[in-house]
């Protein structure tokens, strides 16, 4: 066989490879990741090192644009669990990458927070150690076939909790006119306050889920079920 005969062979063997990886069907994750929600999901994560960067001097204008990114991302995942509802888009890929990626941004502007010396540092270690916590016990919990459900007292943990850093980010005394009522407000006060409120409420909730837990031990002899957190 000479060496023009080995390389025709040669490209019909690369041809042959490249028309099974064309004929070849995406991988199931694959299928799931390209939808609206998730790239939403994925545009929340892409914003963070936006977010730090906008946040790490921190002038007056940063700060408000900080607040405008913090507040988007915020919207973003109301409008990606709509929709991942709406139209029946509630994937693998988006269950691991939602939750991560609120995570992330809500760790993100808390250390920047404390880093520019806005919240206590302690406060942040609150907040942390609950996810980490509430985060573990959920995982045993799926492990065991059970699912602890958010309670009320972490949907207020986490309203009061996007709002104070929103109110952190924009840190700054600005003049509010609300038509019947107009002063200056210091929104790192504001800030401080709701984030205050929010560790309150982690604590609750993290005393919530371990009770729900321990509960779903104690009777898991009897069967699945469902505890609300």
């Amino acid at each position: 066989m000479d060496r023009a005969e080995r390389a025709v062979r040669k490209q019909r063997k690369k041809e042959e490879r490249a028309r099974r990886r064309a004929a070849r069907e995406p991988s199931i994750l694959v299928q799931e990741f390209w939808n609206l929600p998730n790239m939403l999901t994925l545009g929340r994560i892409v914003l963070i090192p936006l977010f730090v960067w906008l946040t790490y001097e921190a002038d007056p204008l940063d700060s408000l644009l900080a607040a405008a990114v913090f507040a988007v991302a915020a919207i973003t995942d109301i409008v990606d669990g709509y929709l991942a509802r709406r139209w029946n888009l509630i994937t693998v890929v988006g269950k691991f990458m939602d939750p991560l990626a609120d995570k992330l941004i809500a760790m993100a502007a808390l250390v920047m927070m404390v880093r520019l010396g806005r919240i206590a540092a302690w406060v942040v270690i609150v907040l942390l150690a609950r996810e980490f916590i509430v985060s573990g016990l959920r995982t045993i919990a799926a492990s065991e076939g059970m699912v602890i459900a958010a309670g009320q007292e972490g949907k207020w943990k986490t309203s009061l909790q996007l709002v104070g850093i929103i109110s952190l980010c924009v840190h700054y005394e600005h003049w509010v006119d609300m038509g019947v009522y107009a002063a200056p407000v210091n929104f790192n006060k504001v800030g401080q306050v709701l984030v205050y409120l929010s560790g309150a409420f982690s604590v609750w909730s993290a005393v919530v889920y371990f009770r729900a837990f321990l509960s779903m031990l104690a009777r898991r002899g009897g069967g699945g079920g469902e505890q609300k957190a």
